[in-house]
């Protein structure tokens, strides 16, 4: 989807996705250092950079969209969280090797030769020791009405992002349906994919 399509939708007023971070994540965040550096891809208006900034990391947000970075500067501010945001296209998108300790990708869902690319940035860019999140969903959410997208392209299985990710440690993998309740546009029961992934 284009710059232009997320540019609009982040213009609202309202916060599309919602103001708390997706549930996945929080889960599995008890594993996660509280004094590194983060990237959150995809972050959208922030929701989710800002929860990993509130567990005590330096947290760079990229998207795509400069309306979703400014809006999350702004929602930042209000939290009363310190920030740094990137409007980037994660095609060109890269940070020296071995610097960052947590890596969120949260319903971003990618072409494959991009998805691809941007999994094995993410090993390099890792600490020894640093982690991979993953919710995205999965090919069966196509027959659901409860959100994301309807290219089949932009959907991938669990083991094909499994295989990205090799040679990480993965912790949890998991396909499932879950009841998804973030804003307007992801609202019900989804059929998703998650990936707790860790770098030896």
């Amino acid at each position: 989807m284009s710059t232009s399509f997320w540019d609009e939708r982040y213009a609202r007023d309202e916060l599309v996705y919602g103001l708390a971070a997706n549930d996945f994540l929080a889960h599995v965040a008890d594993r996660f250092p509280r004094v590194g550096r983060a990237i959150d891809l995809g972050a959208g208006e922030g929701r989710n950079a800002i929860y990993l900034a509130s567990l005590g990391l330096d947290v760079l947000a990229v998207d795509q969209s400069k309306v979703g970075m400014e809006k999350a500067q702004r929602l930042a501010g209000q939290q009363g969280v310190k920030l740094r945001t990137l409007a980037a296209d994660l095609n060109d998108f890269d940070v020296e090797p071995g610097s960052i300790d947590v890596v969120s990708s949260i319903f971003v869902h990618l072409p494959q030769v991009l998805r691809s690319a941007l999994h094995a940035r993410v090993r390099r860019w890792l600490k020894p020791g640093g982690f991979f999140v993953l919710e995205a969903y999965a090919p069966d959410q196509l027959q659901r009405t409860t959100g994301g997208p309807k290219d089949p392209a932009l959907l991938a299985p669990l083991p094909t992002i499994l295989d990205e990710l090799e040679p990480l440690t993965i912790e949890h993998a998991l396909a499932t349906v879950r009841n998804v309740v973030e804003g307007s546009f992801h609202s019900g029961e989804a059929s998703v994919v998650q990936v707790v992934a860790r770098k030896n």
